[in-house]
């Protein structure tokens, strides 16, 4: 018998989570536009709630983090974005899509809380982490607003309705906003490693050129020449996008990857 302390606090806080997720895709097309993204902000508080008692709850010994929340936070981080985003542009359809996501990653975390953090680690590593984590948010969004793009300019072409509710040009601007904002926190990111890697890890644990470092390396050079070729070169429309695609999975693989195969396949904590 299966008694309620027995069963892990993850899974508490991502059930409930989960569940108001599938909902809102499974009603949300179905209402009204705006009654559909008053119902998406219910999971999504829901889930913040959930990540800040999984990270920091008291009783599972303090900090948790791992490639399951590292996603989490993203998705989350995505779902904020696009609902600000819909204060200043109204006519911004809501994409039942992100729900899905948010159902997989909540579970995903739920199944894999993470690791708790080393104590002999420097106060500032959550801060080291958060930043990461919102850089991998920022590109997340950049992908979104891509994809959105994509679709509206093979809308066009093919002359139907694009469902986007946004012009092209202004999903393009908003497209490389995050991929620059997610370049400046992945650059201050990868800095700190460099220049306080003793610091925040300790000696054992300092910058090495393990997968995660050279992953993320790759994934920073290619934004930055996505970057400067947008500037230099005017990329824009699917050679941009590619590029974009390209550099978020190389950065997927930097610690979600990377963390991936020390948990889950080699069975390890660290």
């Amino acid at each position: 018998m299966i008694l309620a302390s027995d069963i892990p606090l993850s899974l508490w806080l991502g059930i409930p989570t989960a569940a108001a997720y599938a909902l809102t895709a499974l009603i949300g097309p179905r209402v009204a536009p705006d009654m559909g993204h008053r119902l998406l902000s219910v999971p999504w508080a829901l889930h913040g709630l959930g990540l800040v008692f999984a990270l920091f709850a008291p009783q599972i010994g303090g900090l948790r983090f791992g490639f399951a929340p590292a996603l989490s936070v993203t998705a989350w981080l995505m779902l904020t974005f696009y609902v600000l985003e819909h204060h200043w542009f109204p006519q911004l359809r809501t994409r039942w899509t992100l729900s899905i996501v948010g159902v997989a990653v909540v579970v995903l975390a739920a199944v894999f809380p993470g690791t708790v953090l080393h104590t002999q680690t420097s106060p500032w590593l959550p801060l080291h982490l958060a930043l990461g984590v919102a850089s991998y948010g920022l590109f997340a969004a950049a992908v979104v607003h891509a994809w959105l793009m994509t679709r509206a300019e093979k809308h066009m072409r093919l002359g139907a309705d694009t469902h986007i509710g946004l012009p092209l040009l202004t999903l393009e601007r908003l497209t490389f906003r995050f991929v620059t904002a997610g370049f400046v926190l992945l650059t201050a990111t990868l800095a700190a490693g460099w220049l306080f890697g003793d610091s925040l890890y300790g000696a054992q644990a300092a910058w090495r050129w393990d997968h995660k470092t050279v992953f993320s390396l790759l994934s920073w050079l290619t934004f930055a020449v996505l970057l400067v070729g947008r500037s230099r070169f005017g990329w824009r429309g699917r050679k941009a996008v590619r590029v974009l695609y390209i550099g978020t999975g190389l950065l997927l693989l930097g610690y979600a990857g990377s963390r991936f195969v020390l948990e889950v396949v080699l069975g390890r904590v660290a």
